[in-house]
């Protein structure tokens, strides 16, 4: 049996995503959003005959003779939800489509939104809302109605859109010019709020599907159910539920299913089953459901049974047979709550938000010590703080869609661990980024403040101004940096003397770097004697500099200047081994 495809819609926050399955399915969802922006995770189904009627004039032009049940849509709040639809090795999702404003074209969320496709293999098309000037169904039909600079404007803002998507790997093409779907992501361009190329649109999402998932979309449908958490919520006269997503096999009434819990798997026994009527969302009141006896992928389906109270969003749903569901389970969270030796604590909303900021923390080279599903608590904060003793940047929390519990605030205040909260990830990870930026920025001004810096100075021959008391004498930096309160010592360790002052042209300086040429006035040596002209001098980096520079800190130093490091560390071993 044929299934319908989990379609996924994605894009940037307030880029027209509901609005867009509201004009499919004639529904007022989007409306009724809290900000008019997506606040949970939905699914409705969108029968054939929906489609059909929809695409009336299109099935001639694109020969497609339809023959899938219909389409399940998902709509994300952000594409933190997207990794929530997860299975082992990918998604549960069969194709996304990406919306893009075509007026405002890719935003950071867009962004990551593409990359989160491409690492989990997700094809998609690219809907480019924004268009809007005729009440018709069909892009076709609009652009015949229209004026030539109309058409150049909607042309260039296309063009744009190909362009970066080409910057992110992929190549791309207006549906009616794309040659090979299979090495071309389609643009559909689209008006949510008129409806113009939604029928364009489901053709290609259904055509690319039944051409190219088909065995994908093969199941048994009397095989074990098997699905993906979207969201646990209370529901009157219910009690706690889950918002599931079927995408194998059947569930029934009565059937003992298993899922993850903070504690490990638990299961239950299924007590009713209820499907959101067709062109309803699976968020939407109880009253919109009516209760079945099974059902069979691909379908959302909310689930009421006990000891729902602990599910984890995000995690597998199994139909239990045997006593293999603990290790299927297992098998399918994979590595979300592997952790580093160092770093930050993470604690978020959902196995699939904590994947989600997880991957793109990886991605930035920033690592995490714990992680969790749940409220930051004081044991969290406690973590946070020992982390200091192993990472100086490490005593953080990153709060995602979770609250701070009382006493784990006041632990954190007292103890100075930063807790970083946000409800959107990329703006969370801009967060914790910039945060981490200025920790380090802050530390590097410590260190080069407290540290001496390797540097090496060249006299120049006929510039000595005073003999002794102290020498004064004109240099090149040769490599490095001089500072003063330097002390400077000769290429055979012996020390010369300590730096009183730097000038140049009557100016004193702080510093001097590689390339400056300035005359430094140095207590202790006099000219001729202990230092001569054409000579090279070298600063003398204590043991805890040289530990630093070598290890902790070794970014404020370029490769040259570790080289020079090196050398004088060999100077000062030599001289203390004569």
């Amino acid at each position: 049996m044929i299934r319908q495809p989990i379609i996924v819609v994605m894009g940037h926050v307030d880029h027209g995503k509901t609005t867009l399955l509201d004009r499919i399915r004639n529904t007022t969802v989007a409306a009724r959003e809290a900000g008019g922006i997506t606040q949970h995770i939905g699914a409705s189904e969108v029968p054939i005959d929906v489609i059909n009627k929809i695409c009336t004039d299109l099935k001639g032009t694109f020969g497609v003779n339809i023959t899938l049940p219909g389409l399940l849509f998902i709509d994300t709040p952000g594409h933190e939800a997207f990794t929530n639809l997860r299975k082992r090795g990918g998604s549960v999702a069969d194709m996304a489509i990406l919306v893009v404003d075509i007026n405002q074209g890719f935003e950071p969320q867009t962004i990551e939104a593409v990359e989160i496709l491409q690492e989990y293999k997700t094809p998609f098309v690219i809907a480019a809302s924004g268009w809007q000037v005729r009440k018709t169904n069909s892009i076709a039909e609009s652009m015949k109605h229209q004026r030539k600079d109309v058409l150049e404007r909607l042309e260039n803002s296309l063009y744009g859109i190909i362009g970066k998507i080409g910057e992110l790997g992929f190549t791309s093409n207006v549906f009616d010019q794309v040659k090979s779907f299979q090495k071309e992501i389609a643009i559909v361009p689209i008006s949510a709020k008129t409806g113009e190329g939604i029928a364009e649109l489901l053709m290609v999402v259904t055509g690319l599907a039944q051409r190219y998932l088909e065995m994908r979309l093969k199941i048994e449908v009397s095989g074990h159910g098997r699905g993906s958490i979207l969201e646990r919520k209370e529901v009157r006269g219910l009690g706690t539920t889950i918002d599931v997503i079927l995408y194998d096999g059947s569930l029934h009434v009565n059937d003992t299913i298993a899922f993850a819990t903070v504690d490990g798997v638990t299961k239950t026994k299924i007590k009713a089953l209820l499907k959101p009527k067709p062109l309803t969302e699976i968020r939407e009141s109880s009253s919109k459901f009516f209760n079945v006896d099974s059902v069979s992928a691909a379908s959302g389906v909310k689930i009421s049974a006990n000891d729902l109270d602990g599910a984890l969003p995000g995690s597998p749903v199994v139909q239990v047979v045997g006593e293999e569901y603990i290790s299927q389970i297992n098998a399918e969270l994979g590595g979300v709550f592997k952790t580093d030796k160092i770093g930050a604590v993470l604690k978020a909303d959902s196995i699939g938000s904590l994947e989600a900021i997880s991957r793109l923390l990886e991605n930035e080279g920033l690592k995490i010590s714990k992680k969790g599903i749940g409220n930051v608590t004081k044991r969290d904060v406690m973590d946070a703080f020992a982390m200091k003793a192993l990472d100086q940047f490490g005593s953080v929390i990153i709060s995602f869609n979770v609250k701070i519990e009382p006493d784990a605030q006041e632990e954190a205040s007292s103890s100075g661990v930063a807790v970083i909260e946000g409800s959107i990830i990329y703006k969370l990870i801009d967060d914790y980024k910039e945060y981490m930026a200025k920790k380090k920025s802050d530390a590097a001004k410590s260190v080069e403040d407290m540290v001496v810096f390797p540097g090496a100075v060249y006299l120049i021959p006929n510039s000595c101004f005073r003999v002794s008391g102290p020498a004064i004498f004109g240099v090149k930096v040769e490599e490095g940096r001089i500072r003063p309160g330097y002390v400077l010592i000769s290429d055979s360790g012996s020390v010369i003397g300590r730096i009183k002052g730097i000038q140049t042209e009557k100016s004193a300086l702080s510093e001097a770097k590689k390339g400056d040429s300035v005359a430094i006035s140095v207590e202790g040596p006099t000219y001729g004697r202990q230092i001569k002209e054409a000579q090279t001098l070298y600063t003398r980096p204590t043991d805890s500099d040289e530990s630093a520079l070598l290890y902790e800190h070794k970014d404020l130093i370029s490769d040259a200047e570790m080289d020079l490091l090196k050398k004088i560390i060999d100077i000062k071993r030599k001289a203390k081994s004569r």
